[in-house]
Formats: structure tokens, C-alpha cells, sequence
């Protein structure tokens, strides 16, 4: 069987019996795609490979540079690939039960304070069409801690005003409820009102976030309107639509919340994804008691 066939087979598998997402299955081919290149390049038969062979390969992204968090992505994909390979029979054995991820630094995500956020929020122009929408996108992303790509596929029969919830079909089509503030669906009324006037494309009716040319958003333009809105507003820090998920999490985290229900509200299917939020608050909590406590305060006098 060719090469090509078997990996169709692979995306069948991925998007059939593990439910990914386009997104991902597509990271996922693109990884493998990156093995293969490497198998042809040192004359390797992938069906083949070794747990050394492998070995090699993950030192070759080290040389080149690449990023732990990619480095560890990209071999994620190489399991997935060769797990496959040994449940349909196309190996004995797989080479990469034993194949050790990098070591991968912490990175802490900027945040953004509620101050920041009502700041990113007064500094859109409403008397522009697209003004009122915009306002209500950053109160949607930072009141209910979406993902960009969650917010661009919401559909109007996803947000239950009254009971408070939004619908929303996350990574592997998994769902979940997620409140949503009050102030946020203020704002979605007021972008309704100028949503009713749209003459919006067939089949782009149920979107909750139009263009002006009647069809849904894309990831882009929503992460270019935000980069533009945060230089206007003077914000230094480096910003996308992913910064107010994390000023969600960051700031539940703050008032209390349990790490297992913002994970619930995240849509995080491991909780250790999660507990990057403690580092960010423990990194908050030091500079309180560094501002704040009477030897510091002490030492700047």
C-alpha cells in the first residue's frame, strides 16, 4: 500500500475514532508530514523506524531551533501516527511507547485586568458599524472565557438568555455549558439591533458574529481587530483573543473559583492544562506582598 493511502487511512482514524477537531487532525497531519520529509531526506522506510530512528528525528527539531512547546506537539503527533500504524496492523510494534518528550519551558500568558479589558472596550468607536459588535465579542470572550474558534462558530441558538448558559461545541466536538455574564448579553442586544438590519447570506442566518458582508468571522479578523484595538488604547502588552480566555481563567482564579470548575468552563480535558493559572496567580500574589507588605514598604522608604 502506498504511502499516501495509509496516511488517509490515519485521518480517517483521527477524525472518525478519536473525534479531533479540523484544526488539530490538520496539526496533526502536518507533524507527520514533517517525519516522512525526515525518513526521505536519511533514506528511512517509515514502517521501519525504530525507537533510535525516532530519537534522532527529535534531536533534529532540537537543532533546528524549534520551540519546546512545538518540539513537544510534533512528536504528539509521531505517537499518534505510529500507535496507528500498530493498531491496523501495518507494524508489530510500536517505536514510540518510549520516545520522551523535551522538557518544555514555562511560559506564563500575559493577562489582561478588568480595568484593561473595560479600557479595550471604551476605546471602540460605536457610531462605526462594526463598533457595537466589537464591544460585544471582547465581553463574550472575556465573560465566558471562549476560544477564538468557539466564538466564530456561536450560533444564536447556542446562548440561552434566560437561563444564562451559551452552548458551546469545543475541541473533538465535545460540549459544554458556560455562564454568561449579564453584561455581555447586554451587549449582544445591542449588536442584535444592528445585526436585524444586515442582509446576511444564505446558510449564515444562525451565526451569532456577522461581517459586513453577511457572513460569520473569521479567526483572523477577530485577532487583527484586537491587536488594532489594544495599540489604540495605548496597551503595551502583547495581546490576542486568546489573552481574555486567560484573563477569564485568571481572574475566576482570583475570586476563588476552584481550579476543577474553571476547567469545566475552559473545556480542558486535562486539568494539569489548567494549573498554568496558579502559576500566574502566585506570580500575582508576589508582587501584592511585594507592593504591599511593611518590610518592603520599609525597604523603599
Amino acid at each position: 500500500m502506498a504511502m499516501s493511502d495509509t496516511l488517509r487511512a490515519f485521518r480517517r482514524h483521527l477524525r472518525l475514532l478519536r473525534g479531533l477537531s479540523p484544526n488539530t487532525l490538520d496539526a496533526y497531519m502536518h507533524d507527520v508530514g514533517k517525519l516522512l520529509a525526515w525518513c526521505e531526506a536519511e533514506g528511512k522506510d517509515p514502517l521501519r523506524l525504530e525507537l533510535s530512528d525516532l530519537e534522532t528525528f527529535s534531536a533534529s527539531l532540537h537543532d533546528l531551533g524549534i520551540a519546546s512547546s512545538t518540539h513537544a506537539r510534533i512528536l504528539c503527533g509521531v505517537r499518534a501516527f505510529c500507535h496507528f500504524l500498530e493498531l491496523d496492523g501495518y507494524i508489530e510494534q510500536d517505536p514510540s511507547e518510549l520516545l520522551e518528550s523535551p522538557i518544555q519551558d514555562q511560559h506564563l500568558p500575559e493577562v489582561l485586568s478588568t480595568q484593561e479589558v473595560d479600557q479595550l472596550e471604551a476605546g471602540i468607536d460605536t457610531d462605526k458599524w462594526e463598533g457595537q459588535r466589537n464591544r460585544a465579542i471582547i465581553e463574550v470572550l472575556f465573560s465566558c472565557g471562549l476560544r477564538v474558534s468557539e466564538l466564530v462558530s456561536l450560533r444564536l441558538s447556542q446562548v440561552y438568555e434566560e437561563e444564562g448558559y451559551v452552548r458551546i461545541t469545543g475541541k473533538g466536538s465535545k460540549e459544554r455549558l458556560v455562564p454568561i455574564s449579564p453584561a455581555a448579553i447586554r451587549e449582544l442586544h445591542q449588536w442584535y439591533e444592528d445585526r436585524s438590519q444586515m442582509r446576511i447570506k444564505p446558510g449564515e442566518e444562525d451565526y451569532v458574529f456577522l461581517n459586513r458582508r453577511g457572513s460569520h468571522l473569521t479567526r483572523t479578523m477577530i485577532l487583527i481587530m484586537i491587536k488594532r484595538l489594544a495599540a489604540q488604547v495605548g496597551i503595551k502588552k502583547t495581546i490576542s483573543p486568546h489573552t481574555l480566555r486567560h484573563s477569564f481563567a485568571t481572574a475566576l482564579l482570583e475570586g476563588g473559583a476552584s481550579l476543577r470548575a474553571i476547567q469545566a468552563m475552559l473545556g480542558h480535558e486535562n486539568i494539569g492544562t489548567t494549573q498554568i493559572y496558579t502559576h500566574i496567580d502566585m506570580t500575582t500574589l508576589r508582587q501584592e506582598v511585594l507592593e504591599h507588605h511593611p518590610r518592603n514598604i520599609r525597604r523603599r522608604g
